[in-house]
C-alpha cells in the first residue's frame, strides 16, 4: 500500500465529506426557508415550527460530525436517527401533497422518496465505518 489509503477507504471519505456538506446544506435551509419544511410537519405532531427547528439543527451538528473521524460514526448513527425520526413527513408528504404543499409535484417523485431514506442510511451507515 505505500502508506497511501486503499481507494474504497478514500472513496469512504469523500462520500462521507459529500454527505456532510449535503446534510449542513439541508439543515441550514431550515432556518433560512422554513415554511416548505413546516408544510411537510404532519398535522398530529405538535409545534412544528420548532420540530423542523430541531431537525434542521440536528441535519448540521451530524453533518459537521460527519468531518471529524473520531465522531463520524456517532454522527452518522445520529443521522439515521434522525432519519427514521422525518420519514413520517416524507409519507404525509405523499399522502398529503395538496396540505404538505407539493400538489405541484409528481406523485411519482413523492412515493420514490420514501426508499430513497434506505439508500441514505446506507450511505451514512457505510461511509462511516472505520
Amino acid at each position: 500500500m505505500n502508506g497511501q489509503y486503499p481507494t474504497w477507504r478514500k472513496s469512504r471519505r469523500f462520500l462521507a465529506y459529500l454527505a456532510a456538506l449535503l446534510y449542513v446544506v439541508a439543515g441550514t435551509m431550515h432556518f433560512l426557508s422554513p415554511a416548505p419544511f413546516v408544510r411537510i410537519v404532519p398535522r398530529w405532531i405538535p409545534w412544528p415550527e420548532l420540530a423542523v427547528s430541531i431537525s434542521g439543527a440536528a441535519e448540521i451538528l451530524g453533518g459537521l460530525g460527519l468531518t471529524v473521524p473520531r465522531v463520524r460514526r456517532l454522527a452518522a448513527w445520529g443521522l439515521v436517527a434522525l432519519l427514521v425520526a422525518v420519514f413520517p413527513a416524507n409519507v404525509y408528504m405523499a399522502t398529503n401533497p395538496v396540505e404538505a404543499g407539493a400538489a405541484g409535484i409528481n406523485p411519482l417523485y413523492l412515493w420514490f422518496r420514501l426508499p430513497v431514506q434506505g439508500l441514505l442510511i446506507w450511505w451514512l451507515l457505510w461511509c462511516s465505518k472505520a
